[in-house]
C-alpha cells in the first residue's frame, strides 16, 4: 500500500510503502508481546517508510486487540 500525502522529513521523497515486522505464526521472535507475558503470541508491527531512504514516518501494532 502506498501513501503519497506525506513528505519524508529526512529527505523530501513524497514515495511511501508499508511493511510488517513479525508475523503471525507460532513462533513470535519479532511481534510485540504485553510486557511479562512470555508465551503471548502478541502482534505483528506494521512500518511505514520513505522508499527513497527508508525514513520510518509510522509504526502502528496490527492487532491491538491482542493487548485487551
Amino acid at each position: 500500500m502506498e501513501n503519497n500525502l506525506n513528505i519524508c522529513k529526512a529527505c523530501g521523497n513524497d514515495s511511501f510503502a508499508t511493511g510488517q515486522l513479525g508475523h503471525s505464526s507460532f513462533t513470535t521472535d519479532s511481534n510485540v508481546r504485553p510486557i511479562g507475558s512470555l508465551i503471548a503470541s502478541g502482534s505483528p508491527l506494521i512500518l511505514s517508510f520513505c522508499k527513497n531512504c527508508g525514513e520510518v514516518t509510522s509504526l502502528k501494532v496490527a492487532k491491538p486487540e491482542k493487548f485487551k
